[in-house]
């Protein structure tokens, strides 16, 4: 697809690439569906809850070191940003490092959507540039701002000239989406509208697209062994740093969902190789991943050395735990590239996965391929795999392990998780994205299913004492109860 930057707004992902947020069926329906183009949204008649993109957007871009989101909106739509403020300080500390970077709101009010307030977004980033001295400021819209056409764009033209670092508008209406995961669109196109730089020289990194780089250390030292430099986005980033991303030599991601518009665009424009593949998660995700990258960067023999070693230290560990592991059974509540790839590790690891319930779907990424994680899992599944696009919905959750009562739940929602242990099931919190990663984090995954399954007190103490506002009449019900029909709105 081509990729314009001289526009501050970009598709979100139900138009660019025909994402969907209802779906129920199986893996065989989902797939063939997505071959012919023909999968369609079922939209809820009653919705229990979800999130907004302009949290993945500003989380993305907030995490960069030492830059400004001057976000014009009400206060409420920034009431997460303390936590953020905390969480990049702490991580940026891990590093030894020090982040200046701050959220700054225009706190919009009931005037402010009858008579405007363009000015006061002018004196809120004028106040921002003069008190932090950020390296980059990002001027967001929000669905108030949005509604009312505040030009935001304009703004940002006309500040450009007076000050000296990149001023860059990008759209966060949340009503433009229900796929929150297009925030992660939104501020890749910020950045390379406003921050990267045509190449220069080609450099000796591989840009590694993750969320929080909780595994710098481990992920710098894979890299170094076959003779390449790391360059992490966004957390910790400089933005001097960013402007550089089209002199590297290629880029990968921990996530699909997470790198699709970041690794096309600069591979469609400025020829950065971009590795897509499944995840690094298990051992089959890993080597394919690492194998894939010793191919783009001409470094196989590497690859395959180190390889060697860590399967000679770590198969023999995990093939004796996956005795205990054989024929348990799972569902599985996570974003789409998850719920696939970690369908695949728990089969890898002798476990049935009974059903998989994704936040969204995209039929295709901005390559316009089917994603790798599902089409890796068509020929590894058994038939008739469930799946479920819940969009987040816990009613539909809890029907499902109603139904099909599992040993265990994994998701990376920790509020899904909260309420399948309030149910009764031993449910496992897959927070880290490096939590399955490579050989290691296999075989501590493996080791925290097998401590999950064996110790149920808790599970069973609170689930006798807890009243669920789920009622039998529900549990009756197909999964898809309020899912409306096809073209139905």
């Amino acid at each position: 697809m081509p990729f314009n930057f001289k526009n501050a707004n970009v598709g979100v992902r139900e138009n660019r690439l025909g994402s969907i947020t209802g779906f129920s069926g199986d893996l065989e329906t989902l797939a063939h569906r997505s071959q012919c183009g023909s999968v369609k949204n079922r939209e809820r008649c009653f919705s229990q809850s979800s999130s907004c993109l302009s949290g993945c957007a500003l989380d993305q871009l907030i995490s960069i070191r030492n830059v400004a989101v001057v976000y014009h909106a009400p206060a409420g739509c920034v009431a997460l940003a303390q936590g953020e403020d905390v969480k990049f300080r702490q991580l940026a500390e891990r590093i030894n490092e020090k982040t200046n970077s701050v959220y700054v709101c225009t706190d919009l009010n009931e005037n402010d959507t009858v008579f405007g307030a363009i000015e006061a977004l002018r004196k809120a980033t004028q106040y921002t540039y003069e008190k932090f001295h950020p390296e980059a400021i990002f001027l967001s819209s929000s669905c108030v701002s949005g509604v009312i056409g505040e030009d935001v764009d304009g703004l940002a033209d006309e500040l450009a000239d007076e000050y000296d670092i990149p001023i860059i508008p990008i759209h966060c209406e949340g009503f433009k989406s229900r796929i929150w995961a297009s925030g992660f669109d939104i501020a890749d196109h910020a950045v390379l509208q406003g921050i990267v730089k045509p190449p220069e020289k080609k450099n000796n990194k591989i840009i590694f697209k993750n969320f929080f780089e909780s595994a710098r250390p481990q992920i710098t030292e894979l890299f170094k062994e076959i003779g390449a430099e790391t360059q992490f986005v966004y957390c910790n980033s400089t933005v001097e740093e960013l402007s550089h991303l089209s002199e590297a030599q290629a880029m990968v991601c921990i996530c699909g969902t997470l790198g699709t518009y970041l690794g096309n665009a600069l591979e469609e424009t400025y020829g950065v190789p971009y590795v897509r593949t499944i995840n690094p998660n298990g051992i089959t995700g890993f080597e394919t991943w690492f194998r894939a990258i010793g191919k783009t960067i001409g470094k196989e023999a590497e690859v395959e050395r180190y390889i060697e070693r860590q399967r000679a230290i770590y198969l023999p560990q995990i093939e004796e735990i996956k005795r205990e592991l054989k024929g348990l059974r799972a569902v599985i509540g996570m974003g789409p590239g998850y719920t696939y790839e970690v369908s695949r590790v728990l089969q890898e690891l002798g476990m049935e996965v009974v059903h998989g319930l994704a936040w969204h779907y995209d039929y295709k990424y901005d390559n316009g391929q089917i994603p790798p994680a599902l089409e890796h899992l068509l020929k590894t599944s058994p038939k008739g795999l469930k799946l479920t696009v819940a969009d987040q919905q816990n009613y539909e959750v809890m029907s499902v392990l109603n139904y099909h009562k599992p040993d265990i739940y994994f998701s990376r929602h920790p509020g899904s998780t909260v309420w399948a242990i309030k149910q009764g099931y031993a449910a496992l919190f897959v927070a880290d994205e490096y939590m399955i990663f490579g050989y290691e984090g296999t075989l501590n995954f493996a080791k925290s299913i097998l401590d999950t399954i064996k110790n149920r007190s808790f599970e069973k103490s609170l689930a006798a004492r807890i009243k669920l506002p789920y009622t039998k009449w529900w549990y009756e019900q197909d999964t898809d109860k309020f899912l409306k029909p096809e073209g139905a709105r």
